[in-house]
């Protein structure tokens, strides 16, 4: 009889162990979909977040600064805040703000060449240094009418996308327009265009 107990005794501690590992195992995979859902949450909370604010008032033509203008094409440069001149931190500041932060195109053909102007509006209390501007592919260019904006004036960005430039044909491409300024809230920004490529003209 002590023997079947004694085996009985065994196969219970077995048993417990298996189920404490079990779930200890659930709690570790728990853990792990937590941290994962908490990081991936933290990123998109943070990207919702970093984007300048949208043009608070209708621009006139006059309001359109056109002096010292800048000409983004394709470049992979690595963002070096130290080349930014920053105004001195307890002084009136520049507030970069566009027009819209992204554009759909829609549906374009295969050889399309398209077009879309945005404004780069300093809605700030200091002039807006555009350092550096570049795009994200060497199918889309940008001129800006001026790197230089006082406070209540903006400059005019006009974006071109050439589908032909690559085989984009079936495709829905997404391509940038990178600005460096002195904003220190917002000194790396950024304006997205998509568009659908058909594979026919």
């Amino acid at each position: 009889m002590s023997g079947k107990i004694k085996y009985s005794s065994t196969r219970k501690m077995i048993i417990n162990k298996k189920q404490r590992k079990n779930r200890q195992n659930a709690f570790t995979v728990s853990g792990i979909i937590l941290v994962i859902a908490l990081l991936i949450g933290g990123i998109v909370f943070l990207t919702v977040r970093a984007r300048p604010a949208k043009i608070s008032r209708d621009f006139d033509p006059e309001d359109i600064v056109h002096d010292q203008p800048l000409f983004a094409v394709h470049e992979m440069s690595v963002f070096d805040p130290d080349t930014i001149p920053f105004l001195p931190k307890d002084g009136p500041q520049p507030k970069i703000a566009f027009s819209e932060n992204e554009h759909n195109f829609g549906v374009i053909g295969l050889k399309d060449v398209v077009t879309k102007e945005f404004i780069i509006a300093n809605q700030g209390d200091a002039p807006l240094t555009i350092v550096n501007a570049y795009t994200t592919c060497g199918c889309t260019t940008v001129e800006i009418s001026a790197s230089l904006i006082p406070p209540g004036k903006g400059a005019l960005a006009k974006l071109v996308f050439d589908a032909g430039f690559h085989d984009s044909g079936g495709l829905t491409v997404k391509r940038g327009l990178i600005i460096e300024s002195n904003d220190p809230a917002f000194p790396k920004s950024e304006i997205w265009t998509q568009a659908t490529v058909r594979t026919t003209p």
